[in-house]
């Protein structure tokens, strides 16, 4: 039996076309700038969302990160939302590896902060405090987009107090799809925007982070730093351009998905959708039945990430079809049918 995997869309894998572009496409050392895939990828989303240079790098992690190091020096801080990616998920490598200090904020229930809060969070030059440097949003959020007025509000903001803007766009794509945009439309407020291509986009491995030459040229050098400068890794990159070509506008599909599994599981006695948003659906179950549900989606083929909190995450993506949603579905009103 073929597994329903939920867990989150890092779990793809590449297709038989993906693999074929693999195969057969150009590779040289790309420490030495010699790769010519590589560089090709790199040029492409520069140019495709108004930048001077792209840097491909191993992970959405590495990405942010080499950004923050790009903008901040020792003793700068980032305004960053409390339950960010880069906050919250990236092993508080800023403040390990840079001595970055991050200054959270409360997120609105949107995913956007609030812009008083960023304000009454920026320090003022003063020796007792940190320098604020940078504010870092994340687009999108828990699935939510960023309003786009809201981007031209918080760049407003950010510019008004000399801070750069950095943009966690790991599911950029998936954003733009949602608010039918180009993707450079979001990216055009910010200074760096990081796009990770194996989330929906199906890549095996790889982010681009996208910049000004001078901001590249940092990030770069810190890239070897962090042990991401790799050699031929044109094969990769190749599996970039090709869901580039060919996963972008099939997004929809996933937000559809998303939505079709929020209405079944709406009409399920014993869960409460909390919501749903492009590719992922939100639900609460009575905690004592998390380890039982568990064990019945797995052996109906279904996986999701279960841990000790009743809200769990639904997320669809390029290997769950039709099919697969209507066997989750019915995986849980069973379960719950039962208990």
């Amino acid at each position: 039996m073929e597994w329903v995997d939920l867990r989150s869309d890092t779990v793809t894998r590449p297709t038989a076309a993906m693999r074929e572009a693999m195969l057969g496409a150009e590779v040289g050392d790309d420490v030495y700038g010699e790769d010519p895939t590589v560089n090709a990828l790199q040029r492409r989303l520069a140019d495709e969302l108004g930048f001077d240079a792209g840097l491909f790098v191993p992970s959405g992690t590495q990405s942010n990160l080499l950004a923050l190091l790009a903008h901040c020096e020792r003793g700068d801080e980032y305004l960053v939302g409390m339950d960010a990616h880069t906050y919250k998920f990236e092993g508080g490598g800023a403040a390990v590896l840079g001595s970055i200090q991050p200054q959270p904020i409360v997120h609105a229930d949107d995913g956007t902060l609030p812009l008083a809060r960023i304000e009454a969070a920026i320090k003022p030059v003063d020796p007792h405090f940190a320098r604020t440097r940078l504010l870092a949003l994340e687009n999108t959020w828990h699935g939510r987009t960023l309003p786009l007025d809201y981007l031209v509000a918080a760049h407003d903001v950010a510019r008004s107090h000399g801070l750069g803007l950095h943009l966690d766009g790991a599911r950029l794509f998936n954003a733009a799809v949602a608010c039918g945009v180009p993707a450079r439309e979001i990216a055009r407020h910010f200074d760096t925007v990081s796009i990770c291509l194996s989330k929906g986009l199906g890549a095996p491995v790889g982010s681009v982070l996208v910049g000004s030459h001078a901001l590249i040229d940092k990030a770069r050098r810190w890239r070897k730093v962090t042990g991401g400068g790799w050699r031929q890794a044109g094969m990769l990159a190749a599996a970039g351009m090709h869901a580039l070509d060919h996963h972008v506008t099939r997004l929809a599909q996933d937000h559809h998905r998303a939505e079709y599994l929020a209405g079944r599981l709406r009409e399920v006695a014993g869960i409460d959708l909390l919501g749903q948003y492009t590719n992922m659906v939100f639900i609460d179950v009575p905690a004592e039945r998390l380890r039982d549900l568990d064990v019945h989606l797995r052996a109906a083929g279904i996986r999701i990430s279960i841990g000790y909190l009743p809200t769990l995450r639904l997320v669809t993506h390029l290997d769950v079809d039709d099919d697969g949603i209507e066997r989750t579905a019915t995986a849980f009103r069973e379960f719950f049918a039962r208990h």
